[in-house]
C-alpha cells in the first residue's frame, strides 16, 4: 500500500524534527526515502506554503514531494487528489491527524493512519533495519580461526 502524507502534520511527530527548522521538509523527505527503501512502499508527501516559484511536484525515487502554492493548503491538495483518484483511493493510506483530511479519506475509501501512528511505524521500520544490519555484521576472525583457514588452504595447495 502507498501513502499520502500531510508533511507539516507529520514533522512534529518525528523525534528530532521540528517545524521551525529551516530544512524541516528536506529532513522529513530523507527519512521517508529511507522508510521507502526499507519497506518497499511508495510515499507522496504534501507541504503547503511553497516559496514563490517553488510550487509543484518533485520526484525523489519512491518519494513524490508536492509543494502547494501559497493561497492553498496541503489539506486541500490531498482532498482534491483523493477525489480525483476515485476508486483507486482505496489502495492508499492517508497519513494525517487532521479531521477534515481524515473525513475526505473515509469518503473516498482510503485507509487512515494518524501522524502519530505513522511515526511509530516509521521508527519501528528504521529500528528493525538497524538491528538486522548489526546482526548481519560478521565478527572478525580470531587468530586461531585465521591459522585454521591458512592450514586448510596450505594443505589444499600441497595436494
Amino acid at each position: 500500500m502507498a501513502y499520502i502524507i500531510d508533511g507539516h502534520n507529520l514533522i512534529p511527530k518525528i523525534p528530532g524534527l521540528r517545524l521551525d527548522s529551516p530544512d524541516d521538509e528536506h529532513q522529513l523527505v530523507e527519512v521517508l526515502q529511507e522508510f521507502c527503501r526499507l519497506s518497499r512502499k511508495r510515499v507522496d508527501v504534501y507541504f503547503d506554503n511553497a516559496a514563490p516559484g517553488q510550487a509543484g511536484k518533485r520526484s525523489l525515487g519512491t518519494v513524490a514531494v508536492y509543494f502547494v502554492r501559497s493561497g492553498s493548503t496541503a489539506d486541500e491538495a490531498i482532498r482534491q487528489r483523493l477525489f480525483k483518484m476515485g476508486r483507486s483511493a482505496r489502495n492508499w493510506t492517508v497519513v494525517s491527524s487532521d479531521q477534515r483530511v481524515q473525513a475526505s479519506a473515509r469518503q473516498t475509501g482510503a485507509q487512515i493512519l494518524t501522524a502519530e501512528g505513522f511515526s511509530a511505524l516509521l521508527r519501528s521500520t528504521l529500528t528493525r533495519s538497524r538491528a538486522s544490519e548489526k546482526e548481519g555484521l560478521e565478527s572478525p576472525l580470531g587468530a586461531e580461526e585465521v591459522e585454521e583457514w591458512l592450514r586448510l588452504f596450505r594443505s589444499k595447495r600441497s595436494e
